[in-house]
């Protein structure tokens, strides 16, 4: 049995269901993986090969602009904390597939991450 690192409902929190896929948005994962999500995005970026389109994909800015709405947080931190930061987004946010997950590990090389993926994994397969 492995040590698990997250509890399983932070887990489901972060897990979506976009065009009938089970999700989980790079910046959720990041924040799992305890990397900065510029550095999950660049590992991605230099392994394209290995995420074609059923592991991850790039959110509309339509289905963004829905996601966003449903984050009521995102207005209370910037009440909060002053800050408008985030509030209006530059670029379209990618999802990763209960596949692409199970891909991360193999790019961001680290022992966390490989635990992360395994944790991860065992909450999409229950939910």
């Amino acid at each position: 049995m492995s040590q698990f690192f997250i509890p399983s409902e932070r887990i489901e929190r972060a897990i979506l269901l976009i065009r009938g896929h089970k999700v989980m948005l790079a910046e959720d994962l990041a924040r799992l993986y305890e990397v900065p999500t510029k550095v999950l995005n660049q590992a991605v970026r230099r392994n394209l090969q290995r995420f074609p389109a059923d592991f991850m994909f790039q959110l509309t800015w339509e289905e963004t602009r829905l996601l966003r709405s449903q984050i009521v947080t995102l207005d209370e931190a910037a009440t909060t904390t002053g800050s408008r930061r985030g509030r209006h987004p530059k670029y379209r946010p990618y999802v990763f597939t209960e596949l692409g997950v199970a891909m991360l590990s193999s790019v961001l090389r680290s022992e966390r991450a490989i635990q992360v993926n395994i944790e991860i994994i065992v909450v999409l397969s229950l939910c």
